[in-house]
């Protein structure tokens, strides 16, 4: 069950992100008020996560599969550049989740 609720928190993380490129510096009402709440969620859904997955793995994998997954968005749906570089740091960043989940994800 925390690998689901885990999965939620990156799905509402990602969400609340991508709104945010919509808000216009907050200026807008209903961008503002969907990175809030997806934030919000996000935090909560992390927070359940961590009665059943360690810190460590949990944090890891949601920050890691957020950053990649709006990297990826930003370059193939935002307009923003596909560069070797941005493609070589999503790739770090998915083998450094997998690294640390390696040493024992409890």
């Amino acid at each position: 069950m925390g690998y689901v609720t885990l999965s939620g928190a990156i799905l509402a993380e990602i969400l609340a992100t991508t709104s945010m490129k919509y808000t216009e510096g907050f200026s807008k009402l209903w961008p503002s008020l969907a990175t809030g709440a997806g934030y919000l969620l996000s935090f909560a859904l992390l927070a359940h996560t961590l009665k059943t997955i360690s810190v460590s793995t949990a944090y890891a994998i949601w920050a890691g599969a957020g950053t990649a997954v709006i990297a990826a968005i930003g370059m193939l749906f935002l307009g923003e550049a596909m560069t070797a570089a941005k493609v070589l740091g999503v790739l770090l960043v998915i083998a450094g989740v997998v690294v640390l989940n390696l040493n024992g994800a409890h």
